[in-house]
Order: structure tokens, then C-alpha cells, then sequence
């Protein structure tokens, strides 16, 4: 039912949006953070489509997580003279000089899903609910724990995104929002203590960096007792984190496979959950993520103000900047093919 009602909700916001009038000359400056990652391709594929769909004409560039790389490239697009910016940006404090000068170009900025920093030229975000994602993946995890392994207390270890990507703490605080109280009732144990996003991020969101740290963790601290669960915020680090697992023997003879979190609904994890190694993710529709971006460009180019319904949460250092937040949705084994099949984001060959 909430997924009907976000659809529903998504295709009156596309029906609004296609009511702005698109300027049929109109350049977009799309700038990608990497193609390491099937999600931010997919999220360039969303939105050359729908902005070409629109009239627009579209300059896609993927940094492959280079800042300098992606600062030259948004410069290049600015000297090339974009009428917007879309930025989802490696590293969220590193663009003030650029985008200066794209406001002395008249150029507007969109951040997109990763929120722009330390800048007064950041026009709108768009993004998903990041809290709402945290929440998600902790709630997912403590569900699967009881399911696995009764009532506790559970063994549990934490990772996080990248520290240089906003959203991470996000996700990270809405996580915790959720553990804390059941750290502090002992019914989760943080076995090796490590707890805060200074000790358990992971840079770049680097699966390699993921797996390496599971290593240590589990050398360290389990040589004596199981895991039972890992939070990780990532599909991408998931995977390094169950292939860590695996190496020592989870997932078969009497060691269960810890449960394990996720995030993006990558197809190698769909993968993975139906395997029952990688327990849940989280789905964010990138199309409708694309379409609230399309509707943000269409407004401020034509003169109007974007459809906005956050004006409180995202204070980037500098200003609040007006929002637009999707709903995330949790998948599991119990409901991956109604969100991902259903919703037509795959078919079902490309998941089996």
C-alpha cells in the first residue's frame, strides 16, 4: 500500500511538472561523481532521457571520483555556458570557487542527492529522505537479527559512507537512531567498540576499504564469538563485507550469515539477497529522482520557483538550502519483485 501510494504520489508530481513549459534551447550541465558505481549511471541515463524528453540539450561528465577532474569539467561547462548545473558532487566542500563563478555567469545550481557545502550559490537540492534511509537500514537490520538469531543480544559491527559525501552522516545518524537505545538496553554489542562516523567511515565508499576493515574486525574481535549482524550503508561495501564473511566460513556449516544491510538496490545484491547472503537494501527510484530535477530546471528557467517541500533540514554551512526529498523504500526477499519488478526499474532476467 505505501508503495501504491508513492507511485501515485510520483506520477501526480510527473503530471505537475510536465505542465512547466520547457525551454527547447536550453543547456544542462550534468556532472557525475564516477561510473564505479551501476547507480550514478543509471541516474545519468534518467536524466539525459527525461531532460532530452523535455527539449533540453545535455552535457554528461562522470569524474570517476577525481575533484580535481570534476572541477575542470564543471569549469568546461560553465566556459561552454550551461544554463544550469546538475552536481552530484565527490566531495561536498570543494566547489565554492567554481560555483562562484557560475553564479557570476548567471548559471543556477542544483545539488543533486549529495548535498553541495560551504557555498552560497546552491540553488536546490534534490535528494531522497537520507535520515529516513538510515532508519530504514537499522530497522531492517534489527528485524532480520530477531528473525535469525531470536532475541539477543547480537554481536553487531558498523560501517559508514564516505566522509567527504553529507549524506553519509545521514544515513549514519538515522541508523543510530534506531541502535542506540538497544546499545545502551545491551541488547546490540558493538564488539570492537568502534562507533562514530570518524572511526567507521569509509572513504569514497570503497568496497576494497570495506572488505579490509571486515578482515580486521573479524580477526580481531571474533576469533572467540559470531557476528550476527553489519550495518553497512552501501550495496557496493556490502559486498566486500559478505565476501569478508564468506572468506571465513559465514553462510555455511553452523556459522548463519550475519545480517547484513545495503543501500541502492545494485543488481549484485538483488543477487545476494536471493541467495540469502545480503539480507536488505534500500530502493531509490533514480527516475523520479531525475523527474523532480527535470521539474526543478524547468521552473527556475522559466521564471517560476520549483516544487520544494523541505526548507528546514539541509543547512549547508553557508544557507539552508530549499529541498525537494523522495521516499526511500526497504526491499528484502519478501518484496523485491513488487518494488523493483513491479515498478518496472527491472525486469526480471536481470535479477536471476
Amino acid at each position: 500500500m505505501k508503495f501504491l501510494k508513492a507511485a501515485a504520489a510520483a506520477l501526480a508530481l510527473s503530471v505537475s511538472m510536465s505542465a512547466v513549459p520547457a525551454l527547447a534551447d536550453g543547456l544542462v550541465g550534468i556532472s557525475m561523481p564516477t561510473k564505479s558505481s551501476a547507480r550514478w549511471i543509471s541516474d545519468g541515463n534518467s536524466m539525459v532521457e527525461q531532460f532530452q524528453a523535455a527539449g533540453y540539450t545535455t552535457d554528461l561528465q562522470y569524474a570517476e571520483d577525481d575533484i580535481p577532474n570534476q572541477l575542470a569539467q564543471i569549469e568546461n561547462m560553465i566556459t561552454k555556458g550551461v544554463d544550469v548545473l546538475v552536481i552530484a558532487a565527490i566531495d561536498g566542500t570543494t566547489l565554492s570557487n567554481a560555483l562562484e563563478n557560475a553564479a557570476a555567469a548567471g548559471i543556477k545550481v542544483i545539488a543533486y542527492d549529495r548535498l553541495i557545502r560551504e557555498s552560497g550559490n546552491v540553488d536546490y537540492y534534490a535528494t531522497f529522505d537520507n535520515f529516513k534511509v538510515g532508519v530504514q537500514q537499522a530497522s531492517s537490520l534489527v528485524a532480520g537479527l530477531k528473525e535469525r538469531f531470536g532475541d539477543g543480544p547480537y554481536n553487531v559491527e558498523l560501517f559508514g559512507g564516505s566522509p567527504d559525501d553529507n549524506n553519509a552522516y545521514f544515513f549514519y545518524n538515522g541508523a543510530m537512531s534506531v541502535l542506540q537505545p538497544l546499545i545502551d538496553a545491551g541488547t546490540v554489542n558493538i564488539v570492537s567498540g568502534q562507533m562514530g562516523m570518524d572511526k567507521v567511515g569509509t572513504l569514497r565508499w570503497d568496497g576494497a576499504v570495506a572488505q579490509a576493515r571486515m578482515d580486521n574486525l573479524l580477526s580481531a574481535h571474533y576469533t572467540d564469538k559470531q557476528v550476527n549482524g553489519v550495518l553497512s550503508p552501501y550495496d557496493g561495501l556490502s559486498i566486500g563485507i559478505l565476501s569478508s564473511l564468506k572468506g571465513v566460513g559465514y553462510g555455511s556449516g553452523d556459522l548463519k550469515m550475519p545480517i547484513v544491510s545495503g543501500q541502492d538496490a545494485e543488481v549484485q545484491s538483488v543477487k545476494s539477497i536471493l541467495a540469502g547472503e545480503q539480507y536488505s537494501t534500500v530502493f531509490k527510484d533514480t527516475r523520479e529522482l531525475a523527474r523532480v530535477t527535470v521539474g526543478m530546471v524547468n521552473a527556475v528557467l522559466g521564471g517560476t520557483e520549483p516544487e520544494i517541500n523541505d526548507t528546514t533540514t539541509y543547512d549547508n554551512g553557508v544557507k539552508v538550502v530549499p529541498s525537494y526529498l523522495l521516499e526511500p523504500v526497504s526491499v528484502d526477499a519478501s518484496n523485491w519483485k513488487e518494488i523493483l519488478i513491479g515498478s518496472g526499474y527491472y525486469t526480471e532476467d536481470q535479477v536471476k
